[in-house]
């Protein structure tokens, strides 16, 4: 109900924008698309990534909307709900671009873009992709937008710190969903060349099960020094928290769909995630324009925001500036062939993310920063290669 109660504020919003313009509706607001999932297992994780859009839209509404080709222009966000189910997100996609026209349908999961991949490019729209999985933008589709750069430049950085903390017997538990399966095809062979040794593998329903007594203890059995975890936030930190109590002691290494903060958070505090080594939290990144989102954020929802909602925030303004610089709300490959560009003119308070481009693949580019627990307190640590 809050979900579309804030659709229902942006509907008036984006409304009171038509009314100030002086033009009919269905000429001058911007359908922005979303399915992600609302309901299940990984809710929290959805809402967050929708309530970046959400700020956006917001801010681009009160502001007047924004002009392309001498009209003002509002933004409506209209999100679905697809339960993390990629062949739900299709429906989702489908409807959104039958219905409503939108030349975007943000998506925060890899099951849902290559979903949507399908058949984006034939009906016209761009997939806004929240996920880092590289292939996102290595499979030809011209009409995607990869938010988030590639997760594969945390594999160094995870594999570096890890090793060298604890130890070189690594357990894989992470979730079991096609994301968590990107992941470990890519961290288990970099560990491997480091010279580590893989002694456990049990994936999880992170986004089905609460219990997970059964698939850490089969883990914890082969005596790992680092736990490979992640899926959604609140799952991941259960099950850092049943190993705790199992006695692990080790490290963990935490692909970056799990948020440290978040995580926090259901577990009363950083004591349970000393050694875990995560994406950096962006109340904790220091760098222009963040500590500025993060007081906006705070004061429209009253809780923190994770870096999620920050590159989902910046992706929305960038749309609409690549709209502004293309001259046109309707022609999804005029917009995206412009996004590079606008994600360059926008200010550090508009792009909290610092993403600083995106390539010729549709692929963003940004300086990855991870954040490893340490004594009670987040330590910034930067990639050595990659972007």
């Amino acid at each position: 109900m809050a979900v579309w109660r804030s659709l229902a504020r942006l509907t008036g919003a984006a409304a009171l924008g038509a009314f100030m313009a002086g033009s009919a509706w269905a000429q001058q607001s911007v359908t922005i698309g979303y399915t992600g999932p609302l309901s299940g297992g990984a809710a929290l994780y959805g809402k967050n990534t929708l309530s970046g859009l959400e700020m956006a839209a917001k801010e681009i509404n009160e502001a007047g909307g924004f002009e392309v080709a001498g009209k003002k222009h509002t933004v409506t966000v209209v999100a679905l709900d697809d339960k993390y189910a990629p062949s739900e997100s299709a429906v989702n996609a489908k409807r959104l671009k039958a219905q409503h026209n939108a030349p975007i349908v943000f998506v925060p999961h890899s099951g849902g873009v290559f979903a949507l991949q399908a058949f984006n490019e034939q009906d016209g729209f761009i997939v806004g992709a929240y996920t880092s999985v590289p292939n996102a933008t290595e499979r030809g589709n011209r009409l995607t937008l990869r938010i988030p750069p590639s997760f594969l430049g945390y594999v160094e950085p995870f594999v570096r710190v890890q090793m060298q903390r604890f130890g070189k017997k690594l357990a894989v538990a992470s979730a079991d969903h096609d994301y968590a399966k990107a992941w470990v095809g890519a961290f288990v062979p970099a560990w491997k060349k480091a010279g580590g040794e893989v002694v456990a593998e049990n994936p999880m329903s992170y986004n089905k099960d609460t219990d997970f007594y059964s698939g850490v203890s089969r883990v914890l059995a082969s005596s790992p020094n680092v736990m490979f975890v992640g899926g959604a936030s609140e799952p991941t930190s259960l099950v850092i928290r049943q190993a705790r109590e199992l006695g692990f002691q080790g490290g963990f290494a935490v692909m970056d769909q799990a948020k440290m903060d978040e995580m926090a958070r259901a577990v009363d505090g950083f004591a349970l995630l000393e050694g875990a080594i995560g994406v950096m939290p962006l109340v904790h990144d220091l760098r222009s324009g963040a500590e500025t989102f993060v007081a906006k954020y705070r004061k429209l929802y009253n809780k923190d925001p994770g870096s999620e909602i920050s590159y989902n925030y910046s992706a929305l303004h960038a749309v609409t500036e690549a709209m502004a610089l293309a001259g046109t709300v309707s022609d999804p490959k005029a917009i995206h062939a412009k996004l590079n560009e606008a994600f360059q003119k926008l200010t550090p308070e508009r792009n909290p993310a610092r993403i600083t481009g995106v390539d010729e693949k549709g692929g963003s580019n940004a300086k990855i920063i991870v954040g490893l627990v340490e004594k009670g307190r987040i330590v910034p640590i930067e990639a050595n290669v990659g972007q």
